[in-house]
């Protein structure tokens, strides 16, 4: 397990060091914050207690998108580019054959990965749409610490969805086609345009069912006390079993491309 620390502590060092790059991003997602509050306030103002949320839980849940759209990688920019990479030039058999576990060396990284971006993008946007808007701020510190589980459950998740996609690249000439369909996915279900209690009937239920959920809507409704008591471990169930499952496949397609590279290599 030190093994895999060190690897996710290198994980955060390496986004650190792009310090121009996260000035950037934390000036884009303030923008965008920004923009989506003044979008909500005119929606809420319309129609208020909107999917259950009124004024200051709306515009919490804008700023906690900010935040965690790098955290959870809901537009790529993580890991996977480089393994889909090694995978097209076959310097992944140099991986497959090292003594360690292919998945955790990538899901050790991408935490750390994931750490930096909440703290060097998640705070800053917050901060600032705290000062500029009335937020709707827990008090308990339980209530943190049970978001900041709900978030690193979350990264899981996406971290597990991104592997399948980079995996895809074993049979795909290109896996860009897998990932921009992740990408969109991502976006549009996991609440980042608008909370999924929005998305009327069949559409809301199978939204909310599926693995995206875990990346925002479901931290959201942590934050803002939507998930408490019996509620908020259905919530910890759903995001670990999501992340069981999928992490579980991963490990089962990555098995069946072991045997290939071996045959091949063979």
């Amino acid at each position: 397990m030190r093994l895999y620390a060190v690897v996710a502590a290198g994980g955060f060092r390496r986004y650190a060091t792009y310090r121009i790059a996260t000035a950037a991003g934390v000036f884009t997602n303030t923008v965008f914050g920004f923009i989506l509050a003044y979008t909500y306030m005119a929606l809420w103002d319309e129609r208020p207690q909107l999917g259950g949320y009124d004024m200051s839980q709306a515009l919490t849940y804008v700023w906690l998108g900010q935040a965690l759209l790098a955290t959870c990688a809901m537009m790529g920019g993580g890991f996977e580019d480089e393994l889909m990479e090694r995978i097209r030039t076959g310097d992944v058999a140099i991986d497959l054959y090292r003594p360690i576990d292919l998945q955790m060396w990538w899901l050790a990284g991408d935490l750390g990965r994931a750490a930096y971006q909440l703290m060097a993008r998640g705070i800053a946007p917050m901060v600032l749409g705290a000062l500029a808007f009335p937020l709707a701020l827990p008090t308990s510190p339980g209530v943190w610490l049970a978001y900041l589980v709900s978030v690193t459950l979350g990264v899981v998740v996406s971290f597990a969805v991104r592997y399948l996609v980079a995996l895809s690249a074993f049979w795909l000439m290109d896996g860009a086609g897998a990932s921009q369909i992740a990408f969109l996915a991502g976006l549009f279900f996991s609440g980042m345009l608008l909370p999924l209690t929005l998305f009327p009937g069949l559409l809301g239920e199978v939204a909310r069912a599926l693995p995206w959920s875990a990346l925002l809507q479901v931290p959201a409704d942590v934050f803002l006390g939507k998930r408490t008591g019996w509620g908020l471990v259905e919530a910890f169930a759903f995001q670990g079993g999501w992340a069981l499952a999928l992490l579980l496949a991963g490990r089962l397609v990555q098995s069946v491309a072991t045997r290939r590279v071996v045959v091949q290599g063979g």
